[in-house]
């Protein structure tokens, strides 16, 4: 067991650390004035880079390196800001990889190539009004009509609503109750009767456009039918990566917010001397550097275990679990360090904070994690219902 990454990732991670450190900072100030997503421009130049779909096979036009490279690199991002990591999370955990594993062939060579080039962003849509963490109640069909499946029904909380080229969207394609009855179509921005609510205003996750999906007898052709009925087991299995990209995106949250208040702690003076020559700093550094390290370790676990497919739930809810929690807290001292500085918009603190919290919202709340993980170690499924 080697907790080193090896010359060759290390010089992944250094080429990602160089362009998003020298060039971001600034686009990410931008974007949080603005609430405007990441420029497409950007999002070429990404492709340019080799920084989409890093996982993603060469045949695909991906770089065909593992998970483990795909999230080294996404925290690199993250760290200067959720929105301008986001494409490369879309690409490397998002739903694409659900399409690119599942998808149909003619579906696969026509959009992941797309996405790798940065031409191409795919968004999934699972959530509905009634729908949220007790996901087998969505509500949303595609019916089959000839050599078509005709969709119906509202999608919630979509991130890239609106903004993304297409969207996964989970729904019910047969009549069978419950998780039996639940695939997931590929529906393509600009398709007739695909409309989108308001723009949501949320508390942090600005660049990250989020809005209502209506259907109304959208028509989409049978091979965009990427899991079938009966395929909602492999769509969470899917997903367990996506929740490596969440944890990782909370981890950079923290790493971001500790590595800020390393440089301040070292330069504010307070009673004549520089405030890290306190203890009380000292000590609450000392406990955020070991959060950080716990959580990159499960998350890094997860994706190394998963090398050979998809991590497993157990590993990839604790990870997220985790590294969600600890992200609450880091940022949280980090601005409290940091006292008015941190409360200030002129500073990157209270961003990281109010994104930490989205992140252990998305993707599947902490205390769902929580019961993810109690159903793994216990080998059972709790119903919630009864």
């Amino acid at each position: 067991m080697d907790f080193r990454i090896s010359d060759d990732q290390r010089e992944l991670v250094e080429a990602a650390r160089r362009y998003a450190r020298a060039e971001l900072p600034p686009i990410a100030e931008e974007i949080e004035k603005t609430g405007s997503p990441p420029p497409r421009a950007l999002i070429r130049k990404y492709a340019e880079l080799g920084f989409l779909g890093i996982n993603i096979p060469q045949r695909l036009g991906g770089l065909g390196l593992g998970n483990l490279e795909a999230l080294l690199v996404l925290e690199e991002f993250a760290q200067i800001s959720s929105a301008v990591a986001f494409p490369v999370f879309e690409s490397c955990v998002g739903p694409v990889r659900a399409i690119e594993k599942f998808g149909h062939p003619q579906l696969v060579e026509a959009l992941v190539p797309a996405v790798c080039r940065g031409e191409a962003v795919v968004a999934v849509a699972m959530s509905e009004p009634q729908a949220g963490t007790a996901l087998t109640d969505l509500q949303t069909r595609a019916e089959v009509s000839g050599a078509h499946y005709v969709i119906n029904g509202t999608k919630r909380w979509c991130s890239g609503g609106g903004h993304a080229d297409g969207y996964l969207v989970y729904c019910r394609i047969s009549a069978a109750a419950g998780a039996a009855g639940i695939g997931a179509v590929y529906v393509e921005k600009g398709t007739p009767g695909l409309s989108y609510g308001a723009p949501e205003a949320l508390m942090g996750f600005r660049g990250i456009p989020s809005s209502d999906l209506y259907f109304d007898n959208v028509r989409v052709p049978a091979h965009h039918v990427v899991v079938p009925a009966g395929g909602f087991k492999r769509l969470m299995e899917a997903f367990d990566l996506e929740r490596c990209g969440n944890a990782t995106m909370a981890l950079a949250q923290a790493s971001g917010a500790l590595q800020h208040v390393l440089l301040y702690v070292q330069e504010r003076k307070q009673f004549g001397k520089p405030i890290m020559d306190f203890q009380a700093v000292q000590l609450k550094l000392a406990e955020m550097q070991m959060q950080i390290d716990a959580a990159r370790l499960l998350i890094h676990r997860a994706a190394c275990n998963a090398e050979a497919g998809l991590p497993s739930p157990l590993d990839s809810s604790v990870a997220k679990c985790f590294a969600n929690e600890i992200a609450r807290s880091v940022t949280g001292n980090a601005m409290q360090l940091m006292g008015a500085y941190g409360y200030s918009k002129q500073f990157a603190a209270e961003r990281r904070m109010r994104d930490a919290w989205g992140w252990g919202i998305a993707g599947g709340a902490i205390d769902i994690q929580k019961v993810n993980i109690a159903a793994a170690m216990l080998g059972r499924r709790f119903d919630q219902r009864r």
